[in-house]
C-alpha cells in the first residue's frame, strides 16, 4: 500500500488517508438522496437512480484513487441533474433515456479533449469571468430549484411567491434549513447528511414521512429491478436521439452545455484545492494547458472524471464529476489516491441503505439544494462587478440562467453579449475562433426556435 500510493513521499500514512476519506464522504453523501430525488423527476425509478448514484460514484471515485493517485471523489453533480431534469427533459421534452445518451456521449467528448490538446483550446476560449459567472449562476439555478421543491416559493403565473405555510411541507423544510446552517456555521462535518436525516426523522411525527408507504425489504429485489431496468438505457436513447434532424442543432447544444458546465467545474476543483496543497504542482497546471496523453497527475485525474461521466450515463445518471466537497477530506490530511478509494467503499457499503433511503422526503433534501447552491454562489466573488465588460455578460450568464430556468440559456446569453461588448470595444482581438463558432451555434439555436414559434 506504501508503495502503491506512494505515502511517504506525500508525507502522509494509511490512519490520515482512511479519516481523510471518511471525511469527505460524510460530506457529499447527501447526493445519495437528493440526486435521485432529482432524477425521479425526469421520470427514471427512484430505487434505479439511488444504486446508479452508489456504483457511478465508486467506479469514477476508484478510477481517481487508483489510476491518477489524487485525494478526490466523485459523484453525480449538482448542478448537472438539475440541467438534465429541468432543461433537458422537462422543458424541452426529451426522453429520460435521451438524456443519459447526450451525457454518456459528453463523457467520450471529455474522454478526447482530455488526450489530445483540444482541451488547451477550449480552456482557452472562454474567459474566466464567465467561467465564474456559469459556475455562480449554476448556484442560483440549484437553489431556486431547492425553493421550489420545498413549495417555499411558489412559482405563480407571473411572478414567484413565497409560501403561506399552511401545509407541512414548506415548515419542515425551514427547520432543515436551520438546523443545516447550524451545523455548517460550528464548522460540524457532515453536516449537510446530518441535517437531511435529522429533517427526515421530524418528518415523522409532523406528518411528512409516511412510514406505512415504504416497503420494507432484506431481498432488494424490487431496488434491483428498478435499476436494471434502467441499466444501459443511455444505448437506447442514442438511437431515438439522432432520429429527427430537426434537433440536431439543439442536442449540439445541450451536449454542449453538460460538457461545458463538467469541465470548468472540474478544473476549478483541481485548481483551487491542489495548487494550495500540493496536489498537484505548478508543472502540472502548466501542462494541462501544454500536454496531451497522460503527462501528469492532472491528466490523470481529468481522464478519471471523463470515465465516471460515461460510465454513469450507462448506469442510469447524470454528469458523475469531481466533488468540491473533496476539499473537506484534503483539510483533513488527505493527499493520495487511499482518501479516494476510502471514499469508494464508503458507497458501496451505504447500498445496504436502499430499503430506507425512499424514506427521505423532498422537504428534506430540498434545504440542501439550497445550501450547495449558496455555497456554489463564491464563484461570483471573482468576478469584477464594477467592470461593464465583465458585468453584463456574467449578469447575463449567471443571473438570467436561473430566470430564464435554462443553464444552456444562460450560457447561450452570456457568450452572445460577451462578443457584443468586445466588438463594441474593438477588441475583437480577444476572442478565441471556439467562441466565434459557439456564439454563432447559440444564435442559430435561438433564430430557429423564434421560427418554429411563429409558425414559419
Amino acid at each position: 500500500m506504501e508503495r502503491f500510493f506512494k505515502l511517504k513521499e506525500n508525507n502522509t500514512k494509511v490512519s490520515t488517508e482512511v479519516l481523510a476519506g471518511l471525511t469527505t464522504f460524510f460530506t457529499m453523501a447527501y447526493i445519495l438522496f437528493v440526486n435521485p430525488n432529482t432524477l425521479e423527476q425526469a421520470g427514471i425509478p427512484w430505487n434505479a437512480v439511488f444504486l446508479a448514484t452508489i456504483f457511478a460514484s465508486a467506479v469514477g471515485t476508484l478510477v481517481m484513487g487508483l489510476f491518477a493517485n489524487v485525494p478526490y471523489a466523485l459523484a453525480p453533480g449538482m448542478g448537472l441533474n438539475t440541467f438534465f431534469t429541468f432543461s433537458v427533459v422537462i422543458v424541452a421534452g426529451y426522453h429520460w433515456t435521451e438524456a443519459l445518451a447526450m451525457v454518456f456521449i459528453c463523457g467520450v467528448i471529455n474522454i478526447l479533449i482530455t488526450v489530445t490538446r483540444i482541451r488547451k483550446q477550449i480552456i482557452a476560449s472562454i474567459p474566466p469571468s464567465l467561467q465564474n459567472a456559469i459556475g455562480g449562476g449554476i448556484g442560483i439555478f440549484v437553489a431556486y430549484i431547492g425553493l421550489i421543491n420545498a413549495e417555499l416559493v411558489l412559482p405563480a403565473a407571473a411572478v414567484p411567491m413565497l409560501s403561506d405555510f399552511s401545509s407541512m411541507g414548506p415548515i419542515l423544510t425551514m427547520i432543515g434549513l436551520i438546523i443545516i446552517v447550524a451545523l455548517l456555521l460550528l464548522k460540524v462535518k457532515g453536516a449537510i447528511l446530518i441535517g437531511i436525516v435529522a429533517t427526515t426523522l421530524l418528518g415523522i411525527p409532523l406528518g411528512v414521512v409516511d412510514l406505512s408507504a415504504v416497503q420494507f425489504t432484506t431481498d432488494y429485489s424490487v431496488v434491483w429491478s428498478d435499476f436494471m431496468s434502467v441499466f444501459g438505457q443511455a444505448f437506447n436513447g442514442l438511437g431515438s436521439l439522432f432520429s429527427d434532424p430537426s434537433r440536431y442543432l439543439q442536442i449540439f447544444m445541450m451536449i454542449f452545455a453538460f460538457s461545458l458546465a463538467d469541465t470548468f467545474d472540474t478544473i476549478g476543483t483541481f485548481i483551487g484545492t491542489g495548487r494550495r496543497t500540493g496536489i498537484f504542482s505548478d508543472e502540472d497546471i502548466k501542462k494541462l494547458e501544454t500536454s496531451k496523453g497522460f503527462d501528469s497527475k492532472m491528466d490523470k485525474a481529468l481522464f478519471a472524471d471523463a470515465i465516471g461521466t460515461s460510465v454513469g450515463a450507462i448506469l442510469g445518471t447524470s454528469n458523475t464529476t469531481t466533488y468540491v466537497e473533496s476539499a473537506a477530506g484534503i483539510e483533513a490530511g488527505g493527499r493520495t489516491g487511499l482518501t479516494a478509494v476510502t471514499v469508494a467503499v464508503c458507497f458501496l457499503l451505504s447500498s445496504f441503505l436502499a430499503p430506507v433511503a425512499g424514506l427521505v422526503p423532498g422537504a428534506a433534501t430540498a434545504p440542501a439544494l439550497i445550501i450547495v447552491g449558496v455555497m456554489m454562489l463564491a464563484a461570483f466573488s471573482d468576478v469584477n462587478w464594477t467592470d461593464l465588460e465583465e458585468a453584463i455578460p456574467a449578469f447575463f450568464a449567471g443571473i438570467v440562467m436561473a430566470l430564464a430556468y435554462s443553464i444552456s440559456t444562460g450560457i447561450a446569453l452570456g457568450f452572445i453579449f460577451y462578443i457584443i461588448v468586445k466588438v463594441v470595444k474593438g477588441k475583437t482581438s480577444e476572442l478565441h475562433p471556439i467562441l466565434w463558432v459557439s456564439t454563432a451555434l447559440f444564435v442559430l439555436d435561438f433564430v430557429l426556435k423564434a421560427w418554429t414559434n411563429w409558425g414559419m
